[in-house]
């Protein structure tokens, strides 16, 4: 925990984004050279986020970054947020301004910990990792987190960068549900834990309805539990805590389901899910007794989404401000759960989130307002990748852990290579459940059971555009190879190869009904995917210059806990046999992109 003024607290922000500005690339074919021209050195701004002027649009992070927490070392803000079964877990970004946002890494390097997550069985959809907490303590790093199939973890590093420990067992699951976050109170010298455990340790005596989270006291160092843990609070949908002191008071910020009437009561079931951000409130302890207040809902900028689940974080000026993710209610979000900066007023010693605009003391989220630090310009994470590097870029991430034998960025320099493995076997032990934690009816698709899937978030709500340059020349009979689109359900464009020797063009949509296209004839295909909201459509060329359609015109979707991603697959029907490479890819969207971070 770091110190300011007189609070010790959990730093946590979140952001803004964005990519690699190109707007075309000439290529060779073994040897990638830089035509000057299309060298972009100036940022340039969007729909959301930084907008250039010391202002920014919320959501600032306008993409598939949920559950996010933040600790602050220095002048820097560093960042994680969940990822489910996608591998590596766990994204670390770092800011210097609250909106601006760069890659760092992972904390999971795999998803170690259990076999539903590897490539050989793919059973962890939805699972893996969920909300975490990072701090920074005595010169190390931890990142809490729970897996609901399997528990409490935390990981450990001396550098932000890694390495990271293997995660170290705390808490089995069935004492805990979600949510851990951590405090060192400096003052006593004691450190805590709270987590939601939901109904798993509930009691006759407990008549309220809802979720449980209790406290735990935690070594100095961060890594055992040392004692049954504590109940501070119930409530329907509780979780998410976060815990902070200020001034002579104990804090915990929490989520919480409610009504979606005129009522601000925290508890109360709603037909439609709304959520709000609760505050409990003691001047005694830790364990409380707590005081209650609903202290941010939603209000008239983001229609029916709900706003909650997130942190607190002071800038330098002493300004509070709060991060928080825009929950996925009855409208499913195409693009994921994105977050929203707000500012944070202090009145009789209770936070107001946003700003108050009916005048009923709980808060709402703004959609434009000043940003908290000045004269940081516009970063983001990365997006392009011309795949120079030896070492796979921290934008993307496999579905499940990969089969390391089957991919490589060195057997061809300058290329990534992804081997087709053959697809599992249907079966209760592989890939998805049907209906499980989804809105996707075609969970037993080959699609989902084929490893070595790779992929990015996609940014923003409007307008994206998406291309890659792909070498088919390995392309084996039984082989289906080519670009996804992949959320709640998948679409695919991409070449299959023929037992006649032939590659022929192929569309997939979710349901894994194939549309066959013609022959490809070009050892090299370039595959380019838009989307207006969340309306999307393919079109190849063997060029790179002239583009034809192929395929309808589908709609993405969120789904498994996951917004839309673009990505490449590559799997075979029969046997372990064929290979695609892929020279480079760009993304282009209606967001705010620092200056160009890849050259090709």
């Amino acid at each position: 925990m770091k110190k300011f003024g007189n609070i010790r607290y959990k730093h946590i922000g979140l952001s803004s984004i964005l990519l690699t500005a190109v707007t075309g690339c000439q290529l060779e074919a073994s040897n990638k050279v830089v035509a000057e021209e299309i060298i972009q050195t100036t940022a340039k701004t969007g729909s959301f986020g930084d907008q250039g002027d010391g202002t920014y649009i919320n959501p600032i992070l306008n993409a598939d970054y949920p559950d996010s927490d933040i600790e602050q070392v220095g002048d820097t803000y560093y960042m994680i947020t969940s990822k489910q079964h996608m591998s590596p877990g766990m994204p670390i970004l770092k800011s210097k301004d609250m909106v601006n946002w760069e890659n760092v890494g992972h904390a999971f390097p795999s998803l170690s910990w259990a076999p539903e997550y590897n490539w050989d069985r793919m059973n962890g959809y939805s699972f893996g990792v969920w909300a975490g907490d990072i701090a920074y303590h005595e010169g190390k790093w931890y990142v809490y987190q729970i897996d609901y199939q399997h528990g409490l973890m935390v990981t450990t590093a001396d550098n932000i960068e890694g390495p990271w420990s293997e995660p170290i067992m705390m808490l089995p699951k069935a004492d805990v549900l979600d949510d851990p976050a951590v405090f060192w109170d400096e003052d006593t010298r004691e450190a805590y834990i709270i987590v939601n455990s939901g109904t798993k340790q509930k009691g006759a005596n407990n008549k309220i309805e809802g979720n449980e989270n209790r406290i735990y006291r935690m070594s100095w160092d961060g890594t055992k539990i040392l004692d049954e843990g504590k109940l501070v609070y119930t409530g329907l949908g509780a979780e998410a805590a976060k815990i902070y002191k200020k001034d002579g008071y104990w804090y915990i910020f929490m989520a919480q389901w409610t009504m979606g009437d005129t009522s601000t009561k925290p508890g109360v079931k709603n037909p439609k899910n709304d959520r709000k951000q609760l505050v409990l409130r003691s001047k005694e302890s830790i364990y409380g007794p707590y005081e209650v207040r609903t202290v941010l809902e939603k209000g008239s900028e983001f229609g029916d989404r709900s706003a909650s689940q997130g942190g607190l974080m002071q800038a330098p000026d002493g300004s509070w401000w709060y991060m928080h993710q825009l929950i996925q209610n009855d409208d499913i979000p195409f693009q994921g759960r994105p977050q929203c900066l707000e500012p944070v007023t202090w009145v009789d010693d209770w936070p107001i989130i946003g700003i108050d605009e009916d005048n009923d003391g709980i808060g709402e989220p703004v959609k434009r307002f000043e940003k908290p630090i000045k004269g940081y310009p516009i970063s983001s994470p990365k997006s392009d990748d011309d795949f120079l590097s030896a070492k796979l870029g921290p934008q993307w991430e496999w579905n499940h852990n990969p089969r390391a034998s089957h991919w490589s960025l060195t057997e061809r320099p300058g290329w990534l290579r992804l081997k087709a493995s053959k697809v599992l076997p249907q079966g209760s032990q592989y890939g998805p459940k049907i209906n499980e934690w989804t809105n996707n009816d075609g969970s037993d698709g080959d699609f989902w059971r084929a490893n070595n899937t790779l992929s990015q978030r996609i940014m923003g709500i409007t307008t994206g555009t998406a291309v890659a340059k792909f070498d088919i020349s390995g392309i084996a009979s039984g082989q289906l190879a080519g670009f996804v689109r992949y959320g709640g359900t998948f679409n695919l464009l991409g070449v299959e190869g023929q037992e006649n020797g032939e590659t022929r063009l192929f569309y997939m949509d979710g349901m894994s009904n194939k549309t066959q296209g013609p022959v490809i004839t070009s050892d090299t295909l370039y595959v380019r995917t838009s989307n207006t909201r969340n309306q999307a459509t393919y079109e190849y060329s063997t060029d790179g210059k002239s583009f034809r359609a192929f395929g309808p015109t589908f709609t993405i979707s969120f789904g498994k806990w996951t917004g839309d991603r673009l990505g490449f697959f590559s799997w075979n029907e029969n046997e372990d046999a064929g290979h695609i490479d892929v020279d480079w890819f760009k993304y282009d969207y209606d967001g705010p992109k620092g200056k160009l971070q890849t050259v090709f």
